[in-house]
């Protein structure tokens, strides 16, 4: 998509169907109780002038958050691909398999006009990263428009846009089952451990959330501006050893808790447990996130790396009833063809 002027004003559907899901991994408990309060009322709908809102609130992974594991058999965050979620089922299926498809059919299916039109997973890290909303998209402008929100009506935690660009490869989360989506990553929280503090700013993150799109949905027009972007480009694992695969030294102590402060070639990286430096031997500057993240020792995973970039976001509204009509009327000449 080209740029935009900033007075530009693009019109884009309505926001009917929210879902906001917890739990997808079992010990994040942010997400974990903050569903179970949400669904005491297990359907809220929010009154609008014109329609309402229906919020769906969905405890994404029941086993797992009972064991408070991550997962009970595989990782259900990877497995929304199409292949996953239309392949043939049998009784010896993981059980995060058989969620994922059970997940699909109620909130998608994905890449459907049927899907729910914004999904909001929610998610804890044990590295040091504020508040990050991560997408698949840096052209989304519906969770652009929503980060820009969050950023004015919480100032007091760090907050980033992370976009995972997978190119020719296919999400694989569940916040790609939606319309649009992404995932609510709040940290520093120990995996099975619940923070008052990251809990609330996870609970005023949807709050505002649902209100920014309430606002949208009756109307409101939200100025264009821009916004910083990370684009994910690797990931780094920790050294090894060639023969047990262990690994052989820890994340630096100078580079420990500074996700997103920019890494540059030659910068402390490991410390091996004979107490040696290793340095970055990257060519460029990068930012680093999921910095020794609990989770990610069993994917190979030390630390990941952004590069950052300005994103021109368009000003965005509602489409009126006409527009909607022409657009499905257009729609539905394209699938006919």
């Amino acid at each position: 998509m080209g740029q935009m002027e900033v007075d530009e004003v693009m019109c884009l559907p309505r926001l009917p169907r929210v879902a906001v899901c917890g739990g997808t991994h079992g010990n994040e408990l942010s997400g974990v109780y903050l569903v179970r309060e949400m669904l005491k009322v297990e359907k809220k709908v929010v009154e609008e002038e014109e329609e309402p809102v229906l919020v769906m609130i969905v405890l994404s992974n029941p086993r797992a958050t009972q064991q408070c594991h991550r997962y009970v058999d595989t990782d259900l965050n990877r497995c929304f691909t199409h292949a996953t979620l239309n392949g043939p089922m049998s009784d010896t299926d993981p059980y995060e398999i058989v969620r994922s498809q059970e997940l699909n059919t109620l909130l998608g299916p994905k890449g459907s006009r049927q899907a729910v039109d914004l999904v909001c997973d929610l998610h804890n890290t044990t590295a040091n990263m504020g508040m990050c909303l991560i997408t698949y998209s840096d052209c989304d402008w519906i969770c652009l428009h929503i980060f820009r929100h969050l950023q004015k009506e919480i100032p007091d935690i760090p907050m980033r846009f992370i976009h995972f660009d997978v190119s020719n490869k296919e999400s694989y989360s569940l916040d790609s089952v939606g319309k649009h989506g992404f995932a609510m990553e709040i940290g520093p929280q120990p995996h099975g451990v619940v923070r008052s503090n990251i809990y609330t700013a996870m609970k005023d993150g949807v709050q505002h959330m649902l209100d920014w799109v309430r606002l949208f949905n009756s109307g409101t027009m939200f100025k264009g501006g821009f916004v910083d972007v990370f684009t994910m480009v690797k990931h780094i694992d920790y050294p090894r050893d060639s023969v047990t695969h262990n690994i052989t030294a820890a994340i630096h102590p100078h580079l420990q808790d500074r996700d997103f402060c920019l890494l540059h070639p030659e910068d402390p990286l490991f410390q091996t447990f004979s107490g040696e430096t290793l340095r970055y031997k990257g060519k460029e500057p990068l930012y680093p996130f999921f910095i020794n993240e609990c989770a990610y020792y069993e994917k190979g995973i030390a630390l990941s790396l952004a590069r950052k970039r300005r994103v021109m976001v368009p000003s965005i509204r509602v489409e009126t009833e006409q527009e909607q009509q022409a657009n499905d009327h257009e729609y539905s000449s394209e699938e006919e063809n």
